[in-house]
């Protein structure tokens, strides 16, 4: 029993997702940059190409403007190159006009075929900084817009943001149907949960203790409820996984040993998220772990000693990986947004000790959003006009 109702509760699978590290952050050492492991198209490239060999079923695509490479240009190269793998394109609410952004979506959509999921952002723009319930504002009609350009014939919108009238959504119909794209939605702040409860399909939350996601999970359903909807749930979190307990742990340690805190500090302070209340609980997380950085068993939260945002690690062997996993499952979280150090070594011990005793999915395809043939969109097989 889940601890609360989920939209998947059928659902006997997860969607595993890996992470391409699009704004600098892949490391062999934490805090220490390598060349090699630049936010460079071919190393980014690499890292979609390898979870997709290792049977990922999505990828996490973030945004950055401080470092790094734009999250939806990188999606369209990869869409060419890639066959089944789906990507979470981060899309930060008001960087695009909402309209251009809807036809960019659907250009996408229709690349990848049906793989494409969002990842709504909310966070400051390079040089601003608003007023938190402006931005959330700004991000409910941001949303209502594409649901408007992904399920009617004309949009019409009369908010405090954005004033639109009639206009046609030809250009902005996507490759999936029944909804369009699936939205995922990450954010801790009362607006924060209003935003997903009304208006996106997961809520992905970063690693904690087990009893501090339950608490999490429950304080979204809430503000779904109100709506009269239900969520599915995801968590976002790195790994590290070996042969045997003692491997993993040595490996940690291994990764952080040249960690200078002065420079992790600069790295998680140049992050447009650094001041938000999601990071403020990684911090807690760190200062309540024992000397070693556990905070519960096999939940490490070194890894957040040089970045912002999700700062932990589960650290164990395969069993131990695998009984984290499904306790997850259980409490009813169906999706899992894993990465490690480096990225493409770390999802090849992933993939070869973990994904061959998990059933995975495509949520996209679970909820019925993808069509089995192209669809008649005007970027499909509908009629030119």
């Amino acid at each position: 029993m889940s601890i609360v109702p989920v939209t998947s509760a059928d659902l006997d699978a997860a969607e595993v997702s890996w992470f391409s590290a699009l704004c600098s952050d892949d490391y062999q050492f934490l805090g220490v940059p390598d060349g090699d492991l630049r936010s460079s198209w071919d190393h980014c490239r690499d890292i979609a190409l390898e979870a997709e060999k290792q049977g990922f079923r999505n990828i996490l695509a973030p945004s950055s403007y401080q470092v790094g490479q734009d999250t939806l240009s990188f999606v369209a190269g990869m869409a060419p190159l890639t066959e089944n793998i789906n990507f979470l394109a981060a899309i930060r609410c008001g960087e695009m006009h909402p309209i251009m952004l809807a036809r960019t979506v659907a250009t996408l959509d229709h690349m990848l075929k049906g793989r494409l999921t969002l990842n709504v952002i909310s966070s400051d723009f390079p040089g601003e900084v608003a007023d938190s319930k402006y931005r959330y504002q700004r991000s409910h009609e941001v949303v209502q817009i594409l649901r408007q350009a992904w399920t009617r014939d004309a949009i019409d919108h009369d908010g405090d943001i954005y004033q639109f009238a009639n206009v046609p959504t030809d250009p902005a119909r996507p490759y999936q149907q029944n909804g369009g794209p699936l939205l995922y939605f990450g954010g801790y702040s009362p607006d924060a949960l209003e935003l997903c409860g009304a208006q996106c399909d997961v809520y992905l939350m970063w690693p904690e203790t087990t009893d501090q996601l339950a608490q999490r999970m429950k304080d979204v359903h809430a503000r779904a409820a109100a709506h009269n909807r239900t969520l599915d749930y995801g968590l976002r979190v790195h790994m590290i996984v070996r042969d045997t307990e003692t491997e993993a742990k040595e490996y940690a340690d291994y990764i952080a040993s040249k960690l200078d805190d002065e420079y992790g500090k600069l790295i998680r302070d140049r992050a447009h998220d650094s001041i938000s209340l999601g990071v403020a609980h990684q911090a807690k997380a760190r200062a309540l772990a024992d000397k070693f950085g556990y905070v519960e068993p096999g939940l490490w939260t070194g890894v957040g000693r040089a970045r912002s945002g999700c700062g932990a690690a589960l650290v164990g062997s395969t069993d131990q990986i695998m009984t984290k996993i499904e306790g997850y499952q259980k409490m009813g979280i169906r999706a899992f947004i894993f990465s490690g150090y480096p990225h493409i070594d770390e999802a090849r011990h992933f993939g070869s000790r973990v994904m061959p005793h998990l059933k995975t999915c495509s949520l996209p395809q679970a909820y019925g959003r993808v069509p089995t043939e192209t669809p008649a969109t005007p970027l499909g097989t509908g009629p030119r006009r």
